[in-house]
């Protein structure tokens, strides 16, 4: 089933997300929305929050970019109560976009690599280091479960230019080609 996006301007995409446990209802059923509505909004990845629920849990679906990048080829991922323990001391700049901010796209400087503990769909346990691309993905996402969006790294500057978009966006008047939901 395709959720609505939740747009800025949303008080769940300020929200500090929560852990979940193995038996939260629906679990399967919600990550298979989750990929849905993320594949058909043309996303890379979706957090939770931007469908609405203040848990811990991001899809990621790279295989898209399998042409351009073969090692993500057939790459599908579930990330269930993930945390960042430390980045790398490298930063790498590069555009971001966002469902939940359509029609902004901004560069972003982030660490080239993150050390992450995460269940997967099955509940095991990972504790790994991931670099380059994923790493800003991950990032990105897990940004979203702590109440953190990609405009928030952006220069006063770079901010003020784009507060028109936003303001447009907190007033209802959000464009795209997929099922929103605003605050108006």
């Amino acid at each position: 089933m395709i959720l609505p996006i939740y747009v800025y301007g949303q008080p769940v995409l300020r929200q500090e997300a929560e852990d979940i446990t193995p038996d939260y209802p629906n679990l399967k059923e919600l990550i298979q929305n989750m990929f849905e509505t993320m594949d058909r909004a043309d996303g890379v990845g979706l957090a939770a929050p931007q469908v609405g629920l203040p848990i811990r849990v991001v899809v990621v679906n790279l295989d898209v970019l399998s042409d351009d990048m073969p090692e993500f080829k057939d790459f599908k991922r579930v990330y269930i109560n993930p945390h960042i323990l430390e980045t790398g001391d490298e930063m790498v700049s590069m555009e971001e976009g966002c469902l939940s901010l359509p029609g902004i796209h901004e560069s972003v400087k982030r660490p080239d690599r993150i050390h992450v503990t995460y269940l997967d769909e099955n509940m095991t346990a990972h504790d790994e280091w991931v670099e380059g691309y994923l790493a800003r993905v991950m990032q990105h996402e897990f940004d979203h479960l702590d109440g953190t969006m990609f405009i928030d790294h952006l220069s006063s500057l770079r901010k003020q230019m784009i507060r028109g978009k936003l303001n447009n966006m907190v007033n209802g008047k959000a464009r795209c080609g997929y099922k929103v939901k605003t605050v108006k």
